[in-house]
């Protein structure tokens, strides 16, 4: 704690007591902020750490079945037959603001790409025949597209986490200097200058007692100075 350096004034005094219900009331709407970016900072790693299992689950499932898929294929088959792919694939991402943390919300935008044979857009996610192909290649590419969209929302969540565990800390940081710093501060502030300004009173107090008195013995003494002269 540290005293201000401010003078020791009622005019200061009551600038420096709306100061501190100024940061109290700081401290304890950011107090409860921290509290709630944490509890929902938690229940997006819990989801983070379900989503995760399930999406590393699928992938495996996927990878399992590539990789038959190769073992049953002639070598470079598997490159040449996904390397036309049926769809074009954006994100569209809109941005919500939960207590100052800016939000990502993400959806996946899919197209399907015009056959240039025949001028149509295939409604398959299959970029190859079926005549040299096995079920378990067919498998592994249905799961992937399956897949995508709990890896966007997996990316969502984890994006999410990131950007409430940074808040979180700048939040605790404000916190921290309200709690023990800024407001113990004002409160040594404003104790000291009440104490002047209360030892000034008392020496005003004093000094008007003095003068009174010193009036009071001049009275006294004019007094018995027109007695002498009348008697």
């Amino acid at each position: 704690m540290a005293i201000l350096n401010v003078n020791p004034t009622r005019m200061e005094l009551s600038n420096l007591k709306k100061r501190l219900s100024t940061a109290t009331r700081g401290h304890k709407l950011l107090k409860d902020k921290q509290d709630e970016l944490v509890r929902r900072f938690i229940v997006q790693i819990r989801l983070n750490e379900k989503l995760r299992k399930e999406v590393e689950k699928e992938l495996t499932k996927s990878f399992q079945d590539f990789s038959i898929a190769s073992s049953l294929s002639m070598p470079n088959f598997l490159e040449l037959a996904l390397s036309l792919p049926k769809q074009k694939i954006g994100v569209d991402m809109e941005i919500e603001n939960i207590m100052s943390v800016s939000i990502p919300h993400m959806t996946f935008r899919k197209e399907n790409i015009v056959n240039l044979e025949d001028g149509q857009k295939s409604s398959s996610i299959y970029p190859y025949g079926f005549t040299h192909t096995n079920s378990e290649l067919d498998e592994a590419v249905s799961r992937l597209d399956d897949i995508l969209d709990k890896l966007l929302e997996l990316a969502q969540v984890e994006k999410t986490s990131q950007l409430m565990a940074d808040e979180i800390e700048k939040t605790r940081r404000r916190v921290n200097a309200l709690e023990y710093r800024t407001i113990p501060d004002l409160e040594e502030t404003i104790k000291f200058i009440r104490m002047r300004l209360e030892e000034s009173e008392r020496e005003t107090i004093t000094r008007l007692m003095k003068i009174k008195d010193l009036i009071a013995k001049e009275e006294m003494e004019d007094f018995e100075e027109e007695q002498v002269l009348i008697g």
